[in-house]
Formats: C-alpha cells, structure tokens, sequence
C-alpha cells in the first residue's frame, strides 16, 4: 500500500507545517508512536522539493525502533531506498568481535550510500540507525574495501589468489564450511559463506572460469534448487589486517608497551594467510586436516575430508 498522498493532507497542520520549515537542517523531533514515519516521509519530500540532496539519516533511540521505523516508512516513499547501518554486538571493552553478519550489513549500507553518492541522487536514500551505531567511529576508508564478485561465466580467475584475497578479507579457511564469514577450498571448488547471505555458495571452476555457482544447505551440504548468477563478497571485518596496519603496529609496540602483546599479533602474519600461502593449490583431500582462522590454527576431525557434496 501506498501512503505518500497522506503526506501532503498531514502538512496542512499548523504543527506538521512548523516541523517541516526544519527541512534545510538537522533537527530533533518528538512524535506520538505512527506520527514518526509520515513525518520523515514529508520532510524528505520537502527537502526535494527545494532543491535540497534527497536523503536522510535517521537517529533512533533502539535498533528495535529503527527496525520498526524502516517498515513504516516504506509506504510512504514509494521508490525510496532505505538501508540499516546496525551498530555492533559487543562492547568496545570486551574482547570479541562483531558477527560477520552484522559487519556485513554495515558494509553493505556504506557500499551503498557511496554508490549513490558517486552515482548521483538518482532516488531517494533514508539511512536508519540507532544511537550506538551512529556514535561508533569508522574507519575512513571502508567504502574502498573492494569486495570479491564472481559470476557464472567470468574468466581470468585464480582460484589461489582468490584464497589470498578472502583471508585478506577476514574470511576464516575452514574444512567445511558452516557459518558466515567462511569458505573452503576442494580441488577446484570454492564454498564460501557471504557475510549477509541466507546460504552459502558453492563455487565451480573449470580452469579460469566459473561454470557454475550453487547456494547449498549448512546441515548437509547439498545444493539448493535456486539458481544464483553471481555471488558478492565482502569483506568480514571492519579492521583489515593490512600490510600498513601491521607496519604500524610493529612501530607502535615501543610507544605503547603495555599493549605489545596485542600489537605483535597484530603485527604478524595470519596463520591462514601463512597457510594459504604455502598451500596455493591445497584441497582436503590432498593436504594435512587443518582449520585455520584468525586465532590461528587448530585440529579437526578429517572424518568427511575429500568427499565431494552431490548436487
């Protein structure tokens, strides 16, 4: 259902009509409950029509009010494009890291707004988040993060040096592939697990070119019967492990020595990276059973090692 017509009838109240003078600036509201999303919708419309840019970044008090929030103002702006920028799980104090999920999703929101800065203001844009996500700093560059993208038919692809590339990118090699932010590679088969993808993908190569792309189940490996053209990959953390970031760290462990020991872990290089790199062509069926992830590498069981999962 479309609402946008209750847009123009609700601006003719004297107190809708005063809030929406507020349009040329950033301004703080307070709206009954199902006011909030007609509100943004009309001032977003006058925004446009003085010649202002058609977008919006929305404050909300909860992730649970921004969610709420995004699906009220889908019918009043037909057309629109209206992402989540999620604040992270965990707390700058704790020693974890966020999901590849949510990473995925914040990445996702500023892959976008920068395309459509870069683009143009071809439609409107409403960016949602929460006080938390909004208050956490980002790294400056993370719009110039190129993700991975394969699609069926693309040449010209190493399949080792997309291995690289993924741990590069976060990505945790793994035997089987189980949760997101994670990939294996079998002969000439990659199955990786995009950040916000509902399944993982199971890629075929015939040499240099991928023949074939598969979404496939988690519980037993088997590929799903939607047909998936081209698969994105993007980058599971937030904080790339970098050659200039580990350089600087090496620098930073005499400046601050009582954080030397995070900083030479940082400051070294990923076990799986070191894997990868020693391993190019490695399959589980013709390499040692190993896990390796950030944390490094561990033993695992090599009781399904070199079966190949039937379509």
């Amino acid at each position: 259902m479309i609402l946008q017509g209750l847009n123009t009838a609700l601006s003719r109240a004297s107190t809708i009509d005063r809030a929406l003078a507020e349009a040329e600036r950033s301004a703080d509201f307070s709206a009954p409950t199902g006011l909030d999303a007609p509100l943004l919708a009309a001032l977003l419309e006058r925004r446009i029509a003085n010649g202002r840019p058609s977008v919006l970044f929305v404050v909300t008090a909860t992730s649970r009010e921004g969610e709420s929030l995004r699906t009220s103002l889908a019918p009043y702006l037909d057309g629109a494009e209206i992402l989540e920028f999620p604040a992270w799980e965990t707390l700058p104090h704790e020693r974890l890291s966020p999901s590849a999920e949510t990473v995925g999703r914040r990445m996702h929101a500023i892959r976008r707004m920068a395309a459509w800065k870069a683009d143009g203001p071809r439609h409107p844009l409403v960016v949602v988040a929460s006080v938390r996500a909004a208050l956490q700093p980002v790294a400056d560059n993370l719009a110039d993060l190129e993700p991975v993208e394969l699609a069926v038919g693309g040449r010209g692809h190493d399949l080792s040096a997309i291995a690289l590339r993924l741990v590069d990118l976060a990505y945790a090699r793994v035997d089987m592939v189980s949760r997101r932010g994670e990939f294996a590679v079998r002969g000439g088969i990659l199955d990786v697990f995009p950040p916000t993808a509902d399944h993982p993908v199971r890629v075929d190569f015939f040499g240099d070119e991928v023949e074939e792309l598969r979404a496939f189940s988690v519980a037993d490996q088997r590929s799903l019967p939607e047909k998936v053209e081209r698969v994105l990959l993007a980058p599971s953390r937030e904080l790339l492990l970098t050659e200039p970031v580990r350089q600087r760290a090496r620098e930073m462990v005499h400046e601050f020595p009582n954080l030397s020991g995070m900083l030479e872990k940082v400051s070294e290089e990923s076990p799986s990276r070191a894997w990868n790199r020693s391993h190019p062509h490695c399959s589980s069926a013709s390499c040692p059973s190993r896990t390796t992830s950030p944390r490094g590498p561990r033993s695992r069981s090599s009781g399904r090692n070199g079966s190949r999962a039937e379509p």
